[in-house]
């Protein structure tokens, strides 16, 4: 896989460092995380659309295992349970984390399902 610099990955994630919402998990543990990531899309999905922003702490030569695994694949199985619209990790140069969509009551964007008659 060819190595990307700063400008080429920005190119391709954008530059959403800055949403709505901010979900700051640095120095949090992964179980924390997990946990406040539930809770935010619990509370996120009965109101308007929204954007977030989740921090984690970067990777570093010295940092052991970071929350980008855990807190990606939560993601990913809440955009199959359609609670998160579309996600993206955010650029190196924004330190680690993820730009986050949600998608808001069902009810306002015309998806609530109805009853046969």
């Amino acid at each position: 896989m060819p190595l990307l610099d700063h400008r080429q990955i920005r190119d391709l994630v954008g530059d959403q460092a800055s949403a709505d919402y901010e979900l700051d998990l640095r120095g949090v543990s992964t179980a924390h995380a997990r946990i406040a990531i539930e809770r935010m899309l619990e509370r996120r999905r009965f109101v308007e659309a929204t954007t977030v922003v989740i921090r984690i702490d970067p990777a570093t030569p010295t940092s052991g295992e970071t929350l980008f695994l855990p807190v990606g694949r939560q993601l990913l199985e809440a955009r199959r349970r359609k609670l998160v619209r579309r996600f993206t990790p955010l650029p190196d140069g924004d330190g680690g984390g993820f730009y986050v969509e949600l998608p808001g009551h069902p009810a306002s964007l015309g998806d609530w399902p109805t009853k046969a008659r």
